[in-house]
C-alpha cells in the first residue's frame, strides 16, 4: 500500500527545486540587466553603415574607436567632462557638510519643534525640482549665477535623502558613546567628527556615492542655468551630440553611443569597486 507524502516531504521537494530555479534566475535577471549596457558598447564600436542596417547585429563586424575620438575632439567632450566633474565635487562636499551637521541637530539636538522641521525635511523629499526651478532660477539670475559653477552647485547644496539617511545612522549609534566623548571634553562638531563620523563609515561612503551619481547625472538644472557651452555639463553635451553632428549624411547613433559609454564609466567603475560597501551602508541605515 503507497504511502501519501508527507508535508515536511512536499516543502522539502520545494526547496530542492527553488534550489535549482535560483541560479537560472540569476542568470536571466543578470542578462537583462547587463545586455543594454553591452548593446551600448557594442554600437559605439560599429561604422555609421553597420548601424544602419535593417538587421541589427550583435556585434561589431569590425572595430571602429575612431568614433571616441571624434566625439572627444569635435563636441569638447574633455570640457564636459571637466565641468561635471567641478559640479559633482562642489555639490558632494557641500551636501557632505550640510548633511552630517543636519543630520546630528535632528538626532542629539534638543530644541523645540525638532521633529516638525525634521517631518518638513521629508517633506521636500515629495518636490521636483521642476516644482521649485522658477524661484530658484529667478534668484540665482539676480545673483548672476547663470554659466557660472556656483549656479550649478548652489541649488544643489542641501539634500534632505542625505539628512534622511545620516539621522538614521546616528540614531542607531549607543548614546552612551556621545556621553562619553562629552565626558572626555568633545564639544558638538568634535563629537561628529571623533565619534559619529568614524561609526559611521559604511553609511556616509554610500550616501557619499549616491550624491556623487546623482550630481554626475544631473540634467535638468544644468540644462536651464548653463545655456553657454563654457560650462556645459556631460549630460547636456550628450543631448547635444544629435544636433553637433547633424550635418552628416547619416545618422550618428554610433557616436551617440560612444558618447554615452564615456559618460557612464566612472559611475560604471565606482560601483564595481565599491558595491559591497554600499550595500553594507543601507543595510546599517534601514536597521533603525
Amino acid at each position: 500500500m503507497s504511502k501519501k507524502p508527507t508535508a515536511g516531504a512536499k516543502i522539502g521537494e520545494k526547496s530542492h527545486a527553488w534550489y535549482y530555479i535560483q541560479p537560472v534566475l540569476a542568470v536571466l535577471v543578470t542578462i537583462v540587466m547587463i545586455f543594454p549596457l553591452y548593446w551600448m558598447i557594442a554600437t559605439s564600436l560599429k561604422s555609421a553603415e553597420e548601424v544602419q542596417l535593417i538587421v541589427p547585429t550583435l556585434y561589431p563586424h569590425s572595430i571602429h574607436l575612431e568614433n571616441y575620438i571624434s566625439v572627444l575632439t569635435r563636441a569638447n567632450f574633455l570640457k564636459y567632462y571637466w565641468n561635471t566633474i567641478v559640479m559633482t565635487v562642489g555639490i558632494l562636499v557641500l551636501q557632505v557638510g550640510t548633511g552630517t551637521l543636519a543630520a546630528y541637530g535632528f538626532s542629539f539636538g534638543e530644541f523645540r519643534g525638532r521633529e516638525v522641521l525634521f517631518y518638513v525635511v521629508l517633506g521636500a523629499l515629495m518636490i521636483p525640482l521642476q516644482v521649485t526651478f522658477i524661484p530658484i532660477y529667478i534668484m540665482c539670475a539676480n545673483w548672476n549665477l547663470n554659466d557660472t559653477f556656483l549656479g550649478l552647485i548652489l541649488p544643489e547644496a542641501v539634500s534632505a535623502y542625505y539628512i534622511f539617511m545620516m539621522r538614521n545612522t546616528f540614531l542607531s549609534i549607543d548614546r552612551s558613546y556621545i556621553d562619553a566623548g562629552r565626558i572626555d571634553g568633545l564639544g558638538r562638531l568634535g563629537t561628529i567628527i571623533h565619534v559619529l563620523v568614524p561609526m559611521s563609515k559604511a553609511s556616509i561612503f554610500t550616501v557619499t556615492l549616491v550624491t556623487f551619481s546623482n550630481g554626475w547625472n544631473a540634467y535638468f538644472w544644468p540644462k536651464i542655468i548653463a545655456r553657454n557651452e563654457v560650462r556645459r555639463v556631460l549630460t547636456v553635451g550628450l543631448a547635444q551630440l544629435k544636433q553637433t553632428f547633424a550635418g552628416q549624411a547619416v545618422a550618428n547613433y554610433h557616436e551617440i553611443m560612444a558618447g554615452a559609454v564615456l559618460a557612464i564609466m566612472p559611475l560604471v567603475i565606482l560601483f564595481i569597486v565599491f558595491q559591497k560597501y554600499m550595500m553594507t551602508g543601507y543595510s546599517k541605515a534601514a536597521m533603525k
